[in-house]
């Protein structure tokens, strides 16, 4: 088991011919990833990697019937090639691109409200369930099958956090990188929950970040939950004061409503357990 892509799903990639896309795509094929369809409008080739391509999504889902899409379109493009990913009710989208601004992402989180999408990213490097398939640019070397789902706002950190869990011999069921942007489609607690349904994963591990609410929020609805895998927050202070000239426009922008201590004392109230560590978080681990 696992949650989100595996094995089977058909996943097709919008941008597919792009230099960064066929690099990781590429890569994704050799580990064993089903790339089923290319989604480039105006299109000259037929295919690109071995890929056959399509003009639209909704062509793409129709011929190949692919149910996740990897976006790998530059950002000023971005917004209208996650509408039309939504609007062809892909059940899981992954958002490789950055910089998208914040009134696209606005909108998109309002097309997403009414859609059962679940949307990871921007900004993120995507979703791997080890040994089976990934989306995104992980380095899918360092990942490990096992029992503990990640989810994470902080792309570097999970890096190290997936290195010492697989120092605990317990290793990873799937691993979800949100993004890292102040802005992201999906929140924690839609993928606590797939992660609770999931009969391979013992354990999950958060990693927070700052600025935003989404820590909060799920923390409030984790509550509501009535049977309950294990939570282990990572959660580091806050890593410079604030200030109009430290570029953390997100806490400040936040500041008062999210800070770090705030997101510790609700996430406890909660009934998960936070470390403010990677050792402190290996030491819990090893109690599960």
């Amino acid at each position: 088991m696992a949650v989100l892509v595996n094995k089977k799903t058909k996943i097709m990639v919008q941008g597919i011919t792009g230099t960064q896309a066929s690099f990781h795509i590429q890569r994704a094929i050799n580990y064993g990833t089903k790339i089923v369809a290319g989604v480039v409008p105006n299109k000259a080739e037929e295919t690109h990697l071995g890929v056959p391509l399509f003009n639209t999504v909704a062509e793409a889902k129709e011929k190949t019937g692919a149910e996740a899409s990897i976006i790998f379109v530059p950002a000023k493009f971005a917004k209208s090639a996650i509408l039309e990913a939504i609007r062809a009710n892909l059940r899981l989208v992954v958002v490789i691109t950055s910089g998208i601004p914040v009134n696209d992402m606005i909108e998109i989180r309002k097309e997403l409200e009414n859609s059962q999408t679940i949307l990871i990213g921007p900004n993120t490097p995507g979703v791997i369930t080890p040994q089976e398939a990934y989306m995104g640019i992980f380095p899918d070397n360092i990942h490990q099958s096992g029992e503990i789902g990640i989810i994470s706002r902080s792309s570097t950190l999970t890096y190290e956090v997936i290195l010492e869990i697989n120092k605990t011999g317990l290793g990873e069921s799937t691993v979800i990188g949100l993004g890292d942007d102040f802005i992201i489609g999906t929140g924690f607690f839609r993928i606590i929950k797939e992660f609770n349904d999931d009969k391979k994963t013992k354990a999950i591990v958060l990693i927070g970040g700052i600025g935003g609410n989404y820590e909060i929020e799920a923390a409030r609805l984790y509550q509501t939950l009535k049977k309950k895998k294990p939570v282990i927050v990572l959660l580091t202070d806050d890593i410079m004061p604030l200030s109009p000239d430290n570029g953390l426009a997100p806490e400040i922008l936040c500041h008062g409503i999210t800070t770090m201590s705030e997101k510790r004392k609700q996430l406890e109230a909660a009934g998960m357990t936070v470390v403010d560590s990677i050792y402190e978080l290996k030491n819990e681990l090893l109690k599960l």
